[in-house]
């Protein structure tokens, strides 16, 4: 199609927004799958309702209740029926808490952002070591958030755990396949709908307004972007990022993801999919190497950079469906503007922590 179309609106409209930008996130669907597989396997064996009465002293000394682990391990594949599992919670106070830190909970959309980021800055010998470490600090985090806020804002006793346990079963082949099935389908349902919406909205931002310059193909494209109302957004908000080693197309990017997180990787391959001056091989998708380079080049990325992207990424709200979801759910606005506020605070707080810490050690510089 790229090669039969003629240039013009239509072709960047569909290449660049629609296929670049859904495409972009369905490649990531077998990851996805995999998570989603494992989650489905805990819930059919009976183990999942085991693992929080494990988990009950543990939880209770951050203010939890046992079956909060359980909404908190869903929370790894996706928010929305995280937050619908906190249904089981009788107590109005360990239900919002359990709301509020579920977010902190690395689900299955950022791992998108990770897969890329992990690929194009660090040696494979470090790849497992580096997603571990994100995932370890949103628990710690989810810790650490629920014992500030059963302390100070949400105080009251847990209450004692009573929970019906399961018998274990051998998990029939139909049931975890129709589990997982359902579970991919939201995401591929997502993709679909915010995904295709935001992908073409950044698109636009990215398009217009159009700048006419007679210089060379890379200069027009530079120019372009940087005169795009997405590249005005960017640079208005830059100084707020700039302290955590971001610039203004990084900015962009974090900007997109609060629609969903998948759409940061979209972003990212769309402003950094121009061609330097030497003259990349032309390419017709962005590949991990070639976005890594460009990165370098124009944003001066650096693994440690890298590592402080995929730090804000895990922690600020997970996408707007999940706001939608929290409304629902706790029957009121004032939850989800707290989160989406509280998580940017924390965010930024952390990544700058991490970005002087790691430039103080000489780490990933």
């Amino acid at each position: 199609m790229n090669a039969n179309m003629a240039d013009g609106m239509l072709r960047s409209l569909l290449v660049d927004g629609i296929i670049g930008g859904v495409g972009g996130v369905i490649v990531f669907l077998p990851n996805i799958i995999l998570l989603f597989l494992g989650i489905a396997l805990l819930e059919d064996t009976g183990y999942m309702a085991r693992a929080a009465f494990v988990m009950d002293r543990v939880m209770h000394k951050v203010g939890l209740h046992g079956k909060s682990f359980v909404p908190m391990l869903i929370g790894f594949g996706c928010g929305v029926p995280a937050l619908m599992a906190t249904r089981s919670l009788e107590n109005p106070r360990d239900r919002l808490t359990t709301m509020l830190v579920t977010p902190l909970m690395s689900c299955g959309a950022r791992l998108p952002v990770y897969s890329l980021l992990i690929a194009a800055f660090f040696p494979a010998y470090l790849g497992g070591n580096i997603l571990f470490s994100i995932y370890i600090l949103g628990i710690l985090l989810a810790i650490l958030m629920a014992k500030v806020f059963r302390a100070w804002l949400l105080p009251g006793e847990a209450e004692p755990f009573v929970m019906e346990l399961p018998t274990y079963q051998m998990p029939t082949l139909k049931s975890i396949l129709i589990h997982m099935w359902e579970r991919a389908w939201l995401y591929l349902k997502k993709a679909g709908t915010i995904i295709l919406a935001i992908s073409i909205l950044m698109w636009g931002l990215l398009t217009f307004p159009t700048v006419d310059n007679q210089g060379a193909e890379w200069e027009n494209a530079t120019v372009q972007l940087e005169n795009s109302y997405a590249g005005q957004i960017g640079k208005a908000i830059e100084p707020v990022f700039r302290p955590l080693g971001f610039d203004w197309k990084t900015s962009v990017a974090l900007l997109a993801g609060f629609g969903a997180k998948e759409v940061v990787v979209s972003t990212l391959g769309t402003l950094y999919s121009i061609e330097d001056e030497e003259g990349l091989a032309e390419e017709t998708e962005e590949t991990v190497s070639g976005f890594a380079e460009r990165a370098r080049n124009q944003s001066g990325y650096t693994p440690l950079v890298a590592y402080v992207l995929m730090v804000f990424t895990l922690i600020y709200v997970p996408c707007m469906a999940f706001i939608a979801v929290l409304k629902r759910e706790s029957n009121s606005w004032k939850w989800p503007f707290f989160t989406i506020g509280y998580t940017l605070v924390l965010a930024w707080v952390v990544s700058f922590i991490v970005y002087r810490g790691g430039l103080f050690l000489g780490i990933g510089i």
